[in-house]
This record gives structure tokens, C-alpha cells and sequence, in this order.
């Protein structure tokens, strides 16, 4: 296998807190052992439209407390098809690139994984998405300062909810995964989220009516994964009808949660898989995630990371249950 001299570098997807972090890791430390790094803008679009530059420890400089992404992003409808990812490759070729660096979620990190199928290089990536749902990682790129943002917001809204007794309906982001709903629910000191790992198991918005808002409390916040069905504005809805002496109100924070200075925990968590994707680009890696699970870089197929199933710890139900009485 030919020795790797030139890595490209990306971020993919929506941005998360952190990105920028990540960039400079990965820049600092490919220099730092002797790798040309190309900077690829707008994701695997920038790759098919040939939108890249070398990078140097000066493109780097004073980025690690920014929100966003320098390297911008997009989702990319043309690296779906197969013409998309031949143009990505032959752009690949033509700049002498042996290796990508892909920052981003399941979408991007599934890219990555067909393109390394497709055309045999070497494709690293890093866990950069809010939503906290890649396998084998503790915890994603964004997710703490996202999580963070939330309980800001959400402590705001407290305020309002209490001083004119109504139920606030919240929703946040999350897509398939209740991490950021259950968690936040649990910092901001809510009465009940609503998440998609438990849509199956019963009524939750039932459970938790008679649970408690009836006995005892005259306002409340509730958590809501977002959903195109089942989002807050269907359960504030449900609320209306079902229990119309309630003054209800819904607060959808959207992209507010994408963006923000990273916390320390990101730009660390940041830094150290940046690094990592280096350590494992030197070691002859191919086609993985790099992770941190108890406290220790880890190698994760993308196979395995972009699967759906990262296991939610049902025990953060109990500790909400318990805590909301």
C-alpha cells in the first residue's frame, strides 16, 4: 500500500459546536507529522466541485472557540449517485489525495463508508453531529454544547412558564435519538420528555398527565424529541383538547441549539479524536470512526457507527420519573 502524503479534510451534514475544534486537531497534528493537508469546503460537494486549498497551521489559528464550521457544510444530493462520487474521485486524484478526513453524523459518516467501498481509499471519520447517535462513542462532536444551550433556554422559559402557571411544550432536536431530549429534561429540572425510544412502550403524553400536572403542579415543562408526526405542537394540540383548563404554549428552538461557542468538553473531546484520526491514518487504519468510550480513543468500523441502535440507557426514565414528582 502506498504511503499517504496528502489527506483531505471535511466536514459533512449539519454542523455541530466543535467542528472547528476538530479541523484544527486534525490540520495541526497531520502537519505536525509530516502530512499535506487540502481543506475541502461545503462537504462532499466541495470534493465533486473541486473546491479545496492546501491548509496551514495559519488557516487554523484562533478557530477552536467558534461556532460553525470554517470548512462550511452541505448535505450532498450528488455524491448519492454514482456519476457524483466518480467526479469526488477523480478530483481525489488529481490533487494527490490519499486519504479523507470526514467530519460529521450517520448521513456523512454513510458517505464516507460507501465511498471507501466504491474506490478502495482510506476514509476516517469523526463523530460530529448534536444529535449524540453514532455507535461506540460515548458522546458525539456538539452534543454537550447543545445539551447546554437547551438548559439555557429551557431555564428562560421556566421563568415564563411559572409566572403564568402554564404548561411550555419545548421541542428540541435529536431526529431518531431522545439523548438530547432525556438528558436536557433531566439538567433543566423538567417534568416529563416525550422521546422516541419509548413511542412504542405507551401513551407518554397519558403517563404523564396522570403521573403528575393534575396533583400537584400549576406549570411545567415538557421535553419533545422533534418529529414530522409527533412533534410538541401535536402534544400541546393533544392538550388543548384533552384537557382544555390547561394554558398551554409550545417553543420549538430549531436551529438555536446548531450553534454557540463549543464547551470545554467539546473542544476536547474535539482535539483528542482530531488527533486520533492521525494516530490512525500513521497506523495504516482504513475506513473508521474514531471515538472516545470511557475515556480512551477507540477505532470504530463505519459499519458499525452509522448503525441505528446506539443503546439509550432506560434508566435515565427512572431518574426523570423520580426527580419531576
Amino acid at each position: 500500500m502506498a504511503r499517504i502524503k496528502t489527506i483531505g479534510l471535511m466536514t459533512s451534514g449539519g454542523d455541530a459546536p466543535g467542528m472547528n475544534a476538530a479541523i484544527r486537531a486534525v490540520t495541526r497534528a497531520g502537519i505536525y507529522n509530516g502530512f499535506n493537508i487540502m481543506g475541502i469546503y461545503r462537504g462532499f460537494d466541495g470534493l465533486i466541485n473541486d473546491e479545496m486549498k492546501p491548509f496551514t497551521t495559519e488557516n487554523v489559528s484562533g478557530i477552536i472557540m467558534s461556532g460553525g464550521t470554517i470548512l462550511k457544510t452541505a448535505r450532498s444530493k450528488e455524491f448519492m449517485t454514482p456519476e457524483g462520487r466518480q467526479k469526488a474521485y477523480d478530483n481525489m486524484q488529481k490533487h494527490e489525495i490519499d486519504a479523507l478526513v470526514v467530519i460529521g453524523g450517520n448521513g456523512s459518516l454513510t458517505g464516507a463508508m460507501q465511498f471507501a467501498q466504491e474506490f478502495d481509499v482510506c476514509c476516517i471519520g469523526l463523530p460530529g453531529t448534536i444529535d449524540n447517535d453514532l455507535y461506540g462513542t460515548d458522546s458525539t462532536i456538539g452534543y454537550d454544547t447543545t445539551m447546554n444551550t437547551i438548559m439555557e433556554c429551557v431555564d428562560r422559559i421556566r421563568d415564563t412558564a411559572q409566572s403564568h402557571e402554564r404548561i411550555f411544550f419545548v421541542e428540541v432536536m435529536g431526529r431518531d435519538a431522545g439523548f438530547l431530549a432525556q438528558n436536557s429534561a433531566i439538567a433543566c429540572g423538567a417534568e416529563a420528555a416525550i422521546i422516541p425510544e419509548e413511542s412504542t412502550d405507551s401513551d407518554q403524553l397519558a403517563r404523564f398527565m396522570e403521573r403528575g400536572i393534575r396533583k400537584s403542579k400549576k406549570s411545567c415543562i415538557v421535553i419533545v424529541s422533534e418529529s414530522p408526526k409527533c412533534g410538541a405542537l401535536y402534544y400541546a394540540d393533544r392538550v388543548k383538547k384533552e384537557f382544555p383548563n390547561f394554558d398551554v404554549r409550545v417553543s420549538i428552538l430549531g436551529h438555536l441549539q446548531r450553534g454557540g461557542r463549543p464547551t470545554a468538553h467539546d473542544r476536547i473531546l474535539a482535539s483528542r479524536t482530531g488527533v486520533g484520526a492521525i494516530e490512525a491514518i500513521m497506523q495504516g487504519q482504513r475506513n473508521i470512526m474514531i471515538g472516545v468510550r470511557n475515556n480512551e480513543v477507540v477505532y470504530v468500523p463505519l459499519c458499525e457507527a452509522i448503525r441505528s441502535d446506539k443503546p439509550f440507557d432506560k434508566k435515565l426514565i427512572k431518574v426523570l420519573d423520580e426527580l419531576s414528582i
